[in-house]
């Protein structure tokens, strides 16, 4: 019987996880650029039920019953990818990115240390000094045609346009190249803050195939109807594990507090 109130609890937690995801989901709905989570859920091993010190046994001897399966344990979260659609701005230093490849930013941290992150929010200005940044104020990078990063200067005063492959122009001139990255797994990316990813461990970068449209963002990723529904559900399964957890509790209570007295 007490099996039965640590499967019920089990499966309350993982609801609250399912919950936790999908909230961050909803949050970020409007967040430019943003790639839906998702849980999942797997069983715990099965064990080896034994019946021990029962009296109408062998003494000393365990009755094997069979084997058990204790409820439910919290998977992996992962990230969908699949792309946004796309929103018109006007302006030319919004750019959507179409297919598969991240935007390559050299983030700075509150200590002050620079590193390279990833993001598919490509809503950038130019500051006072010339440089492409994000809304945050870190670079965004470019390819100085040899394979290395470069920050990217442009002249705040004059007119810019930006084709399909990066390439930024000025005067009719191209005057930089966005660098745009993509990985063969990206099982080897991790998310960073709000919006950006980072990678670990045996990442390996590819050539990416996205093409770059100006004037563009692309919208989160996250379909709002369908995350409510799927919230509706997730209460309506740890309400259930929560009736169940009271009717265990009831039973218990009754044997430890009624049965004694016939």
């Amino acid at each position: 019987m007490v099996k039965g109130l640590y499967t019920a609890y089990t499966g309350m937690l993982n609801e609250q996880n399912r919950m936790d995801t999908l909230t961050n989901n909803l949050a970020n709905s409007a967040t430019i650029g943003f790639k839906k989570e998702g849980s999942t859920s797997q069983s715990f091993s099965s064990l080896l039920v034994e019946k021990i010190k029962d009296t109408s046994e062998s003494p000393n001897v365990g009755r094997i019953i069979g084997t058990s399966t204790p409820g439910v344990k919290i998977g992996e979260n992962y990230t969908d990818y699949s792309q946004g659609s796309f929103q018109s701005t006007g302006n030319t230093y919004d750019m959507a990115l179409s297919g598969d490849g991240f935007y390559t930013v050299d983030f700075t941290n509150k200590s002050g240390v620079t590193s390279e992150k990833y993001t598919r929010d490509g809503s950038f200005i130019v500051n006072d000094a010339g440089y492409l940044v994000t809304k945050d104020g870190d670079f965004v990078m470019g390819d100085d045609g040899s394979g290395n990063l470069t920050k990217i200067k442009l002249d705040p005063t004059k007119e810019a346009s930006i084709d399909q492959t990066g390439a930024i122009s000025q005067n009719d001139a191209k005057v930089a190249q966005l660098k745009i990255t993509d990985f063969e797994d990206y099982n080897y990316l991790e998310h960073y803050g709000e919006n950006y990813y980072q990678t670990v461990d045996g990442a390996t970068e590819k050539t990416a195939n996205a093409k770059v449209f100006s004037g563009y963002l692309e919208a989160s990723n996250v379909q709002v109807v369908s995350e409510m529904v799927d919230m509706i559900s997730i209460t309506r399964a740890y309400e259930s594990n929560q009736k169940v957890l009271k009717a265990y509790d009831d039973t218990l209570s009754i044997a430890v507090n009624q049965l004694g007295k016939v």
